[in-house]
Order: structure tokens, then C-alpha cells, then sequence
């Protein structure tokens, strides 16, 4: 409307021609339209970073349609692994600026949270106002979201990733032929592993080297542990009679059943190995499974197939880890960076990088049980989607990954990787190798001014 005169009345002429300009364009009675308001984050500019990922280039693909969409420029990083990690630890310890939102790496979870570097999101969950109903939050699966509460439950971040252990097999047909089937326990392995052996050319079992990953699950199999209460114990527990017991028997596996030169393997010669069908059973996350069945270069496609990884006397504890999105504690643009957040987790997003882009390793329950993402995961007639989410739920119902995600890990994690190389090698008993891994384990973390009981 046009500005009144003086006596703060407007004239006859005036109104006549606002109320005729309303009527055609169907605004009468209607609050006016401020379009400096359409986009309520037009002009703002938040920086985020994740260590490189095919998840993250994703996101920057789409991204365009954020911006447009929320008017706010998105600076998003994507720096190696151990880069990305130094520098966001290195940030986040002074309580910096510099980023808006970051990812939460699954190692350093315990200690970023722990410290109160992260924001706590339970405000703006809580919000109807900064996130609707049907975002969703406990939509995400549980396994995947345990390491990014702290221990009264609430929320620092939301998984956008998860790794979740399973067992694959190459040649599902010598088993078979062999009349067994697919292990379910560790004595199972074993019969199963003396009966293939060397048939058609065929080792038993394969691995990587990263003992630190592959052997814990089945150290907690026979009932042992790598700390006596993690976070809040972190003394060493390798030494048991149970450790030892695990340690000999997962090194059993890989010095008689898995091919020469195992102890040296990467996780690509690994899965090469199971590829090219010169090696049968693996325990390993799933992104290392699927291309058996969906690689051009598997010569297995056939006769792969998959299954929970075997159980101990103690129970099943395959590994799960998780990679999410949260609000550095001194963010300047927290609300823009939530704003994000939302859109890059959203069902939706999700969704469409899992569909679009064949994206396997989504923590969404919503996608993970629709139809497409199934039908996508259903591998020789197996569904792995459901597998994979089982694996998770684990994981966030017993709490056993905790040992993985406090400060100590890698340097307790490069002990056992020793030991279990010594003992496979025969240069140590089991007992002797975990002794000594205990030992150096409580003089690393003596060292580092842990408090723990010896």
C-alpha cells in the first residue's frame, strides 16, 4: 500500500485502488507477503568438513538443492581420514569457530563428546519449531546411534554411516558338497573349516590384518574383554584365561585354514581373495561382502552367501561401528548447521542416496526396510538388509562397542595386533603373547596418566 498523509488516514482513492489490486491477485483479507522472509537462512554461510567418503560426495552432489532451497551457502570439506581427524581434534580442543558442523568419528567419539566439545541436539529435537515430528529422530537404529549419546542418553549426533560385521562366504558349494552348513557357532567354524580346507584349491578362511577389528568379537565370544569396564574402567583385562583361549583359537584360523601370507593382508587382498574364490569364509563388515555378489571382477557371484557371524560360549558380538553429523560446542551458525543436518539425514536424503546412488551402509530403519533397499540387499536370494540391521540393533542393546570408541583404544588396539601376530607365527604361546600385550598395555596407559587398577 501506498504511505498514508498527514493524520494518519489514507484517502478515499487510495484504498479503492489497494482493495481492487487485492481482489486481483486473491490476497484480500490476507497477510501481506514479505519475500525478504521466504528463505529464512538467505545469506548465512556455514562450514562443515567429514573425513572423504563416498557418503559426503553424495551429499556435495545435492547440495545445489539445499542452497537453493534454504538460501544459505554450504562450504563442505572433505579431507583423507587421518587429516580430517587431527585437524577437527586439533579445532575442536580449543572450542574454535572455524566449522558449523563436523563429523563425529566413531574412535574419537568418547573423547570429543566426553570433553564437551560437541552440542548436546536434545533442545532442538525437543522444538517443533527447529525439527518437525516427522523427521523422525528414533528412526535411526539404535546400534548406530549409541556411541553419539553420552551416559544420560542424550544426543550429539545422528549416523549417517555403519559398519556392521557379518560372515561371508565365497564357496557356499564346497560346504555343501561337503554335507555341512554355514556355521553358526565357533565350534561349527572349526568342523566346518577342518572339512573345506584345500578343497578345489580353496583356503578355509581369510582376514586382514587389523587383528584390532577382526578379533575382538571373538575375544568377547568366549567371554573376555579388552578393558574391565569401559569408559569408566580402562584397565587392560588381556591377560585372562578367556583372552588367551580366543587369541589361540582366532589364531588358529588363520594359520591353518587362511591362505600364506595372510598375517600381511589389506582388507582389499582379503576380499580379493574370496573374489577370485581362493579363499571361502570371512568375517568382515558388510561394505567388504556385498562385492562378491555385485563386483564385475567376483568370480563367485553364484555361490556366495551370508549369514550372522558365529557365535561363542558367551554369546554373539560382531562388530558395529558408526561415523555422524553434530554441532561443534563453538559454532557460531548452530541453527543453519542443524538445518543441515536435518536435510542431510532427512528419509528423504537417505533414501535417495541409498536408491540413486546404491549407497548399502544407511542407518535409517525406514530405508533400510523399504522395499527397493531390500530388493537391492536381497543377494542370492538372502536378505542381508535384515542381517545388517540385526548386527546393529546388537550393538546398541549390549553397549559392546563401547571399547572402541575411548581415547586408549589405539594404542591397546596396536598390542593385540602383536600378539595375535606372535602367536600365529608360533613365536609365543597364547598365554604368553596376551601377558606380554597386557603388560605393555598397562605401561602405555600408566604412561598416559590413566588411572586404572594394577
Amino acid at each position: 500500500m501506498k504511505k498514508m498523509k498527514a493524520g494518519g488516514k489514507l484517502t478515499r482513492r487510495t484504498f479503492l485502488k489497494s482493495t481492487a489490486t487485492a481482489l486481483a491477485l486473491g490476497t484480500f483479507g490476507k497477510a501481506p507477503i514479505v519475500l525478504g522472509q521466504a528463505k529464512k537462512f538467505k545469506g548465512v554461510t556455514i562450514n562443515g568438513a567429514c573425513f572423504q567418503h563416498v557418503y559426503g560426495t553424495y551429499l556435495k552432489e545435492y547440495l545445489p538443492e539445499f542452497e537453493e532451497k534454504t538460501g544459505m551457502k554450504v562450504n563442505f570439506e572433505l579431507p583423507a581420514f587421518p587429516i580430517y581427524n587431527q585437524r577437527a581434534d586439533l579445532e575442536l580442543s580449543t572450542k574454535g569457530s572455524a566449522w558449523d558442523f563436523l563429523n563425529i568419528t566413531f574412535i574419537y567419539t568418547g573423547r570429543w563428546i566426553g570433553a564437551g566439545w560437541f552440542t548436546n541436539l536434545e533442545p532442538f529435537l525437543k522444538d517443533p519449531n527447529l525439527t518437525p515430528p516427522d523427521w523422525d529422530p528414533d528412526d535411526f537404529v539404535s546400534g548406530a546411534q549409541s556411541c553419539l549419546r553420552d551416559s544420560k542418553g542424550n544426543r550429539y549426533g545422528f549416523a549417517w554411516e555403519a559398519g556392521a560385521m557379518i560372515m561371508g562366504v565365497s564357496r557356499a558349494d564346497i560346504i555343501e558338497k561337503a554335507g555341512l552348513k554355514l556355521p553358526t557357532n565357533f565350534d561349527e567354524l572349526v568342523q566346518v573349516c577342518e572339512a573345506i580346507n584345500n578343497k578345489e584349491g580353496v583356503k578355509a578362511f581369510v582376514a586382514d590384518k587389523l587383528h584390532h577389528w577382526n578379533f575382538p568379537p571373538y575375544l568377547m565370544g568366549f567371554g573376555g574383554a579388552i578393558f574391565k569396564d569401559p569408559p569408566q574402567n580402562l584397565t587392560p583385562t588381556l591377560d585372562t584365561p578367556q583372552a588367551a583361549e580366543a587369541a589361540a583359537y582366532y589364531a588358529d584360523l588363520l594359520s591353518k585354514y587362511a591362505p600364506a601370507g595372510v598375517l600381511s593382508y589389506t582388507d582389499d587382498q582379503a576380499m580379493t581373495a574370496q573374489l577370485q574364490g581362493r579363499a571361502n569364509i570371512r568375517t568382515q563388515a558388510i561394505a567388504w561382502m556385498v562385492p562378491m555378489s555385485k563386483s564385475p571382477k567376483s568370480k563367485v557371484k553364484d555361490t556366495v552367501r551370508y549369514a550372522l557371524m558365529p557365535g561363542g560360549p558367551a554369546g554373539n558380538f560382531p562388530g558395529s561401528n558408526s561415523h555422524g553429523f553434530g554441532i561443534p560446542i563453538g559454532a557460531k551458525n548452530k541453527e543453519a548447521a542443524w538445518e543441515f543436518i536435518k536435510w542431510a539425514l532427512s528419509k528423504e536424503m537417505v533414501r535417495r542416496i541409498a536408491l540413486e546412488k546404491g549407497y548399502s551402509a544407511v542407518c535409517r530403519r525406514s530405508v533400510i526396510e523399504d522395499p527397493q533397499y531390500k530388493k537391492n540387499l536381497t543377494l542370492n536370494g538372502i536378505d542381508v538388509a535384515s542381517i545388517y540391521v540385526k548386527v546393529l540393533e546388537m550393538g546398541g542393546q549390549t553397549g559392546h562397542m563401547k571399547y572402541r570408541t575411548v581415547p586408549v583404544f589405539p594404542q591397546v588396539g596396536d598390542k593385540i595386533n602383536k600378539a595375535i601376530e606372535r602367536i600365529a607365527t608360533k613365536q609365543q604361546s597364547a598365554k604368553e603373547a596376551m601377558k606380554q600385550a597386557q603388560r605393555e598395555a598397562v605401561a602405555d596407559l600408566k604412561k598416559g596418566g590413566f588411572k586404572i587398577d594394577v
